[in-house]
């Protein structure tokens, strides 16, 4: 069953693509995630959401910058899935990106992984 049509998003300095492995969506933002870019990232994590998927893998992998804005919409989607029963995996930060979590103590409320194969490893389990 299609529940979604995985894709990509871009705007600018982010590009976001999506896609669907089990009943996980994996999100991968490239580029720099700030106030000018946010909705880049929110709208398919949105998308995911209302298509079933409780369990969003974040792959930061390839994500180059991330403001307060751009945590926020990690927190908000965070919310959002627990609520539904599932949760965020961020998986594969950079250090700068990283250090926005450590200062904020976001990192706190979020499962983060070394790589995306690890976060999906631990979705899997669940």
């Amino acid at each position: 069953m299609d529940r979604g049509m995985p894709g990509s998003t871009s705007r600018g300095r982010l590009t976001v693509d999506v896609r669907h492995q089990g009943s996980s969506a994996v999100v991968t933002p490239e580029g720099e995630l700030d106030h000018h870019t946010a909705d880049v990232l929110t709208e398919p994590l949105e998308q995911a959401l209302a298509d079933g998927y409780s369990r969003l893998v974040v792959d930061c992998a390839q994500l180059q910058f991330c403001d307060s804005t751009g945590l926020n919409v990690l927190l908000g989607a965070r919310l959002k899935a627990e609520a539904a029963g599932g949760g965020v995996h961020l998986a594969g930060m950079l250090p700068v990106v990283a250090r926005v979590f450590e200062i904020t103590g976001a990192g706190a409320v979020f499962t983060v992984h070394d790589d995306l194969g690890a976060a999906l490893a631990h979705v899997a389990e669940a």
